[in-house]
């Protein structure tokens, strides 16, 4: 029982943590929203998230971070951008951490993990915003999804592929919160 509560007070200090990093990150790109759609910045915390913590919270961190961004910060808008993102976001975190869990632990399933949550994440995006960006005047097509979700977003998508994995092999192989992560 005492494990249950340091591995939940854990993993809310972790989601606090990868949710401010989702507020923080898009500064690097200077709140330009041609750069982050390019670079990411707010996917990378949550796909952690995922991993780290678990689909629950990387779900939750997911959902949060571009709502609690629009509000305080003023980007992205929150209707419908932050909107859409919300759900977006919320299935990297879950779909990381869900295949993650389930999935046998080695190399190859982080990047399983991974991919599988990126397109998830990317078709949920061209769902909701093909519901919600006409009613905010956004013309909306699958050209403009594909253009939107993959070819403009092309650098963030590597560098997620090569720092997202590197970063949990490397947690695990330094024993940096190796009690938590599940074993390879």
């Amino acid at each position: 029982m005492k494990y249950q509560n340091q591995l939940k007070i854990r993993n809310m200090i972790l989601a606090s943590m990868f949710l401010a990093l989702g507020i923080i990150l898009p500064f690097i790109t200077g709140n330009i929203q041609f750069l982050g759609n390019q670079f990411l910045p707010m996917h990378l915390p949550v796909l952690i998230c995922g991993f780290v913590c678990g689909y629950r919270y990387g779900g939750i961190v997911g959902f949060i971070t571009p709502l609690l961004r629009a509000v305080l910060v003023g980007m992205p808008p929150l209707y419908p951008v932050a909107l859409v993102m919300a759900f977006e976001l919320a299935t990297y975190g879950l779909v990381s951490g869900l295949l993650f869990r389930i999935l046998k632990k080695n190399v190859v399933n982080v990047y399983i993990s991974l991919i599988g949550a990126m397109i998830s994440g990317r078709i949920i995006w061209g769902l909701v915003a093909f519901l919600i960006y006409p009613s905010a005047g956004f013309d909306f097509s699958f050209t403009v999804f594909l253009n939107s979700a993959f070819l403009f977003a092309i650098p963030g998508i590597v560098f997620q592929l090569i720092f997202i994995p590197v970063l949990v092999i490397f947690m695990k192989k330094n024993q940096v919160l190796s009690r938590y992560l599940y074993e390879f």
